[in-house]
């Protein structure tokens, strides 16, 4: 995945964005904009989303500190990459903002179960034990998918946006 000097300042500054955009919204817990960026980069990117979004979760660490907390994003957020690269290439147009918006909130509801086995592995939880950290987590993990599903109604407009900039550059 060879990449031009215009992808690189692309990537770079659509994974500062998402930084951006998770950092202003800092005072809402569990809502953030950062599912539809990765969601809407995929689309348009594909495998090459994945510069943006390791930019951001390097960028997060840079500012957050690179701990223990921060461990699980190198593969939370890649997952739901990775089901959006799963989905067809060519969604009717009627039917992209739901099955998008959808994608987006399933991960948003599955976050902290997702992160659970690295949280298990991190602080030597049992599995009773992850399991009680999950489900200590559902109430967070419900206001993560419920946000996600209706800031989701942003990737549609999104991707046409980034597609406009893409031919306009």
């Amino acid at each position: 995945m060879k990449l031009s000097i215009k992808e690189l300042v692309i990537f770079a500054m659509l994974g500062a964005l998402m930084y951006a955009a998770k950092a202003l919204l800092e005072f809402l817990p569990n809502i953030h904009l950062v599912g539809v960026f990765i969601t809407a980069t995929t689309v348009v990117y594909r495998k090459k989303a994945l510069y943006p979004l390791y930019i951001y979760i390097f960028i997060t660490g840079l500012f957050a500190g690179f701990s223990t907390w921060w461990l699980p994003y190198l593969y939370v957020w890649t997952i739901l990459w990775a089901w959006v690269m799963l989905l067809p290439k060519s969604l009717p147009g009627k039917l992209q903002p739901l099955v998008y918006m959808s994608v987006c909130a399933l991960h948003g509801f599955l976050f902290g179960t997702l992160y659970a086995p690295a949280q298990a592995l991190l602080f030597g939880l049992s599995f009773q034990g992850m399991l009680a950290w999950i489900v200590a987590g559902l109430p967070w993990d419900l206001i993560h998918g419920i946000s996600n599903f209706f800031c989701g109604i942003l990737i549609v407009p999104l991707i046409a946006a980034i597609r406009l900039a893409q031919r306009t550059t």
